[in-house]
């Protein structure tokens, strides 16, 4: 662990339980992955805040929005093959548990917090910020692509149109399981779409964004 992570604990006990899923009994991950977002959140905007002087604070959030969403933490957590690593009960690990994104993103997120009470806030710095140097200089400086809804609010708001609406179709799965499959329309014009996701706000983002296909095939359509 300590070669992929690049921290060598002193307490083994830490590392031990930020790998630990709730569905393997306690003591497991939950409590680190709730301090280790918060440390997450503040590495990333500062790093933001550093390297983009000239940015306003909505590309700032936007940038940050991205880089520690679900989907980014966990590409994060298989770089580190944490989902090898992941201690789970039985049903879990036969319904993939290991390679669900949201198991991943909140085991990275407990990793971050054990590093920091392990080590510190400098030595966890020092650790966490190169993982996210890839995604870092991916970013468009100063101008991250807004989210799905965001684009879409702002389409509709320029032209004097009702905003889109966002209805929640099902919810599925254990509690610590969830699928979201969520409905998005528009009245003028009148489009509807539906996406999926681990959280509502997931669902509702990929449901925003198939929304936008079809308007981008619309628009096409009428150009032509």
């Amino acid at each position: 662990m300590v070669d992929r992570i690049g921290h060598g604990f002193t307490d083994q006990g830490l590392l031990a339980q930020a790998l630990t899923h709730r569905s393997a009994g306690a003591p497991h991950n939950e409590r680190l992955e709730f301090l280790g977002d918060g440390i997450v959140n503040l590495l990333v905007a500062e790093v933001l805040f550093q390297r983009w002087p000239k940015a306003d604070e909505g590309a700032l959030t936007r940038a940050r929005a991205e880089l520690v969403r679900e989907a980014s933490l966990a590409t994060i957590a298989r770089q580190l093959d944490l989902g090898a690593r992941l201690t789970m009960g039985p049903g879990e690990m036969k319904s993939g548990g290991h390679r669900r994104d949201s198991i991943l993103a909140d085991a990275l997120e407990a990793i971050v917090a054990a590093i920091y009470l392990d080590a510190g806030f400098e030595a966890c710095r020092n650790v966490v910020l190169p993982w996210f140097e890839e995604a870092l200089a991916a970013l468009p400086v100063g101008k991250p692509e807004k989210d799905p809804k965001t684009r879409l609010q702002e389409w509709l708001q320029a032209r004097q149109k009702p905003l889109p609406l966002y209805e929640l179709v099902a919810e599925s799965g254990d509690d610590h399981a969830k699928s979201f499959l969520v409905r998005c329309s528009t009245q003028e014009p009148p489009l509807i779409a539906e996406g999926e996701g681990t959280s509502r706000r997931n669902a509702e983002q990929a449901a925003a964004a198939a929304l936008i296909e079809q308007l981008d095939i619309l628009k096409a359509s009428e150009a032509k």
